[in-house]
C-alpha cells in the first residue's frame, strides 16, 4: 500500500524538494503541493491524503488554522507539522488543533521519510528539542496541577503513557516494554478510550495537564 503524501508550505523551492523526496520513496506517492491553507478542505477533498505536511508560518491562512480546518472534517487524515525552533507558542497551538507530530525543518530527509510512516502507522513523531520544548509548555500551563480524576488507567497504561509523554514512538516503547508493536498499538488505544483523546498528542496533553505521570 502506498502512501498518499500532499504538501503545504509557503517556500516553492523547499515544496519541489519534498516532491522528488516523496516520489523517490518506495511505497510513497507525492498528491499536491501549495503555499498556504486558503483552500485546504477542497484540497485533502481532490488528492485523499493519507499524510499531510504542513508548514506553520504561511501567509494567508497558516498551518496552525489548516490543521483547524482539516480536523473538522477529516479525522483520519494524519498532520505532521514542520516547524522551527522559534515557533514554541505555535507549537502549542498546533497540538491542540490536532496535529499529529512534529518535526524540525533542518531534520535529515532520511528521518522525515521515517516521520511520516511513524505517523501514519499511529504513531507521534516528534524531533527531541521539538519534545522537550512541548513538555515544558504543558508544565507551564498546567500550572503544575495534581491529579484530580482517575482514569482506571493499569500500571503498564500508565508505564506507556509516560513513555509518550517522553516522546518515544511506538517502536521505542515496544523495545523499552519487551513487548510487540502490535501491543503497544492495543495498549494506546485503550488510553484513548479512558482519557476520552483521539491523538498521541491529545493523550500527553491531558497526561500532564493531570498530573498523570
Amino acid at each position: 500500500m502506498e502512501l498518499r503524501v500532499a504538501i503545504f508550505d509557503d517556500n516553492a523551492k523547499r515544496r519541489e524538494g519534498l516532491q522528488l523526496l516523496i516520489d523517490s520513496t518506495e511505497n510513497m506517492t507525492f498528491v499536491g503541493s501549495w503555499p498556504d491553507c486558503r483552500d485546504v478542505v477542497r484540497h485533502i477533498v481532490e488528492t485523499t491524503p493519507d499524510v499531510v505536511l504542513m508548514d506553520i508560518d504561511m501567509p494567508h491562512v497558516d498551518g496552525i488554522a489548516g490543521v483547524v480546518l482539516i480536523r473538522k472534517q477529516f479525522k483520519d487524515v494524519k498532520i505532521l507539522m514542520q516547524t522551527v525552533f522559534e515557533d514554541n507558542e505555535k507549537i502549542f497551538d498546533a497540538i491542540r488543533a490536532g496535529a499529529n507530530g512534529y518535526l524540525l525543518k533542518q531534520t535529515a530527509p532520511t528521518k522525515l521519510i521515517d516521520g511520516i510512516i511513524e505517523v501514519a502507522q499511529g504513531g507521534a513523531p516528534m524531533t527531541p528539542i521539538v519534545a522537550s520544548k512541548v513538555l515544558k509548555l504543558f508544565a507551564q500551563r498546567g500550572n503544575g496541577s495534581s491529579k484530580t480524576v482517575d482514569f482506571n488507567l493499569t500500571d503498564r497504561e500508565v508505564e506507556i503513557l509516560r513513555y509518550l509523554v517522553d516522546g518515544y514512538s511506538y517502536k521505542m516503547i515496544a523495545e523499552k516494554c519487551a513487548v510487540s508493536y502490535a501491543t503497544v498499538n492495543t495498549h494506546v488505544s485503550h488510553i484513548y478510550q479512558k482519557l476520552q483523546v483521539k491523538s498521541v498528542a491529545g493523550a500527553v496533553s491531558l497526561a500532564v495537564r493531570e498530573g498523570l505521570v
